[in-house]
């Protein structure tokens, strides 16, 4: 009986070896980088891969990895907070990048998913605003912001419904700081990415002076946006990570040791530099990723 079991098992993890492993990603440039960067580590290895990155948002990826319809893609510890709403995760915790990590690592494990170490990178969310309007309100921080709405300063933020909906994102800054938009505050953008907000706040269009923005984007700098500090830790600390399905890790534990190495360069000024070639220069995520990792001789 223990033979028969032994070889069905077996069986079992050949079969999932055997299978192509789907990778998948978030649609912004970043996410499309990290996403390449996962495929093309593992193609290099010698494995079958199926690109199925730029696959729709946190929830969209989320629903296709828990029902096994892509096996690993890029996700940030600080998204534990809304993955896992029951856990009740605190600012105190989320704002501590090992904990938050710890927290996420340890409660997608009963969902057969494994996370892998993250980058030292912090993508958080952030408000940013046009330079101009940070000289003349005197805006460095979300909680000048808060006093600039107070005192019936004119503002209009660019971001995507997952921004203005999620209750860690938007909210999370109204409710720390007191403030709370208006409908007419706020121009949301079905599947925006920050690409597309920034580039809304400086042109000023539909009176848009501010936008949903990362903490490593590479269009602030370019496109003369300032990212509003958030000195009460409003926001959880976003370090990206590699997750995936247990399983298919079992059939290829190889993979762990390919994607640590991989996501261990990573630095926000390195994020920040990728993203800029993606979102400024036009070049591909795929081109982006490949260039990256040939340079650093992680692939040939």
């Amino acid at each position: 009986m223990k033979t028969i079991l032994s070889l069905t098992l077996a069986a079992l993890v050949s079969s999932a070896a055997a299978k192509p492993i789907v990778v998948g990603s978030k649609l912004d440039p970043e996410a499309q980088i990290l996403g390449q960067m996962i495929l093309l580590t593992l193609k290099n290895a010698g494995l079958e891969v199926t690109d199925k990155t730029n696959l729709g948002d946190t929830g969209v990826n989320r629903k296709a990895i828990l029902a096994g319809e892509i096996d690993v893609y890029p996700e940030y510890t600080g998204n534990a907070v809304y993955l896992f709403p029951q856990a009740k995760i605190g600012p105190k915790q989320a704002g501590n990048p090992g904990t938050i990590y710890g927290l996420a690592r340890q409660l997608d494990a009963k969902n057969g998913i494994t996370w892998l170490r993250p980058a030292n990178v912090n993508n958080t969310w952030v408000i940013a605003v046009p330079q101009a309007l940070a000289t003349s309100a005197k805006l460095s921080t979300v909680a000048d912001l808060a006093k600039y709405l107070k005192g019936g300063g004119k503002f209009k933020i660019a971001g995507s419904p997952e921004f203005f909906n999620r209750p860690d994102t938007m909210p999370a800054f109204e409710a720390a700081y007191g403030f709370k938009l208006s409908a007419e505050q706020k121009l949301s953008l079905a599947g925006a990415t920050p690409p597309q907000t920034q580039q809304a706040a400086a042109s000023g269009t539909n009176g848009v002076n501010a936008a949903m923005a990362y903490g490593t984007d590479g269009t602030l700098s370019a496109l003369k946006l300032v990212a509003l500090k958030d000195p009460k830790g409003a926001q959880a600390v976003y370090q990206p990570a590699p997750i995936i399905r247990t399983e298919t890790l079992k059939a290829n534990p190889q993979i762990t040791a390919l994607l640590n190495k991989t996501f261990a360069g990573l630095s926000a000024t390195v994020m920040q530099g990728l993203n800029a070639q993606v979102a400024l220069e036009g070049r591909t995520a795929q081109d982006v990723a490949s260039t990256y990792l040939k340079s650093k001789g992680l692939i040939k």
